[in-house]
């Protein structure tokens, strides 16, 4: 990693308000740097909780716990909260570390070194870099150790459906006959099947699932025990996967494998962008109570991220 400016004394902080989804982002692409790094989760005072990105005059006592030096060579954050932070390291390291803020910010770019986001959202510029999705961890060598870690799915019989079920949010409602029906088509469907439901899931529709699904010929997790959800995309010959989720989305199409997408009630012009990009390239297709392969070029949107940084880190040091 000479050549690039960055070595293995490179310093990395991970930092983030500790939400699993914009972590793992970051998590994502530091993995895919190939650093060594510390992760931070912090949290705003006030007034700065309240008023952040906009107020600006960020001090020290403004984040629980206290941001103190060594400062680190890269900073990768994301989430609203992680602005400020980002916005008063490279003021307190006097411009050392190079800043790589993951998802519209909000705010005038020129506050960062660089700032990833994907296609779905507006915002370019010269130093924002626009991935087809969400980075994130999933990897061959992630999901080759899942398969390992979890043996107990090669019993199932193929082909295995991953079904990774989220919930109501925001711009999307899980309703009870959503559920119905897609107990329906998956009962008619010849294979085994992986579900995971979310805390979105709601209680009812989760009862709803289990009573139909949960039989020997399929698994169903019951929320004990280590997480099988990194498995389930490895096991897995089709993944099923909510809209509300961009996350789980993005996940699934780094695997290479066939994902569908289950519609939910509600929506946005956001989202409703996002899947049609994946859709439009061939890598998402609408749930139609019937499964096919096909392929499609796999996501890599980790590593894309990584290469810019090193590339552009190299320029940085070489003009600090």
């Amino acid at each position: 990693m000479e050549q690039t400016g960055i070595s293995d004394l490179t310093s990395c902080w991970v930092l983030t308000e500790g939400m699993a989804g914009t972590e793992n982002q970051c998590l994502g692409i530091a993995d895919a740097l190939g650093l060594t790094y510390e992760i931070k989760k912090i949290k705003l005072r006030e007034p700065w909780k309240s008023l952040s990105p906009y107020i600006g005059f960020e001090k020290n006592k403004s984040f629980s716990p206290k941001l103190t030096p060594p400062w680190p060579d890269i900073l990768i954050a994301s989430g609203r909260k992680s602005i400020a932070a980002s916005k008063y390291i490279k003021k307190a390291s006097k411009n050392h570390s190079f800043t790589v803020q993951i998802q519209d910010p909000r705010i005038n770019p020129k506050y960062f070194d660089l700032i990833a986001v994907p296609e779905h959202d507006p915002l370019r510029g010269e130093n924002v870099i626009v991935t087809k999705a969400s980075p994130n961890r999933i990897t061959k060598t992630l999901l080759q150790k899942a398969k390992i870690d979890f043996p107990e799915f090669k019993k199932l019989k193929s082909p295995k459906v991953a079904v990774l079920i989220g919930g109501s949010s925001k711009a999307y409602d899980l309703t009870e006959n959503i559920t119905k029906k897609l107990v329906y088509e998956l009962k008619n469907i010849d294979a085994s099947l992986m579900i995971t439901c979310s805390r979105r899931t709601g209680e009812l529709n989760r009862k709803t699932l289990q009573e139909s699904l949960d039989c020997g010929s399929n698994y169903f997790w019951n929320g004990k025990g280590a997480n099988p959800y990194i498995a389930l995309l490895a096991w897995a010959d089709y993944i099923l996967v909510t809209a509300d989720s961009a996350s789980m989305i993005s996940e699934s199409c780094t695997t290479g494998k066939p994902v569908y997408m289950i519609d939910l009630k509600g929506g946005s012009k956001r989202m409703a962008k996002f899947h049609n990009n994946l859709i439009k390239y061939g890598i998402l297709k609408k749930f139609t109570g019937r499964f096919y392969n096909y392929d499609y070029e796999p996501l890599n949107d980790a590593q894309i991220v990584a290469q810019e940084i090193k590339k552009r880190f190299k320029d940085f040091t070489n003009h600090a």
